[in-house]
């Protein structure tokens, strides 16, 4: 039987960056990457579905849209597609609600 040759092939994935500095430094880092994701999925969101809450139909302009949030409508906020499709714009009273219907329906759901 003939020897088959083989080649070891090496891994595509990125490799991990080496950890510095500390903890607090970490965590800064950390925080300033996922504040400027969320800055510029939320301006795309604003831009796409307008400065209205998608839930309770209220109209927002430039001196309050700060009240405007981006809901997720999977709950994944890694979820971002380009045509926005996971994302809704909420005031916060209306994303505090939803998020509140959600953690009351999974504790009654783990007492069944």
């Amino acid at each position: 039987m003939k020897r088959r040759a083989f080649t070891v092939r090496r891994s595509s994935r990125p490799v991990k960056k080496e950890i510095t500095g500390s903890i607090g430094d970490i965590v800064r880092e950390i925080t300033r990457d996922r504040d400027v994701r969320n800055e510029q999925y939320r301006e795309q969101s604003l831009k796409m579905h307008g400065l209205m809450c998608a839930r309770c139909g209220r109209e927002f302009d430039h001196t309050d849209r700060h009240l405007l949030t981006v809901h997720h409508k999977d709950g994944n906020h890694n979820n971002n597609p380009p045509d926005g499709s996971n994302w809704e714009n909420l005031c916060t009273y209306c994303h505090d609600d939803v998020h509140g219907r959600n953690f009351f329906a999974d504790e009654e759901e783990g007492k069944k």
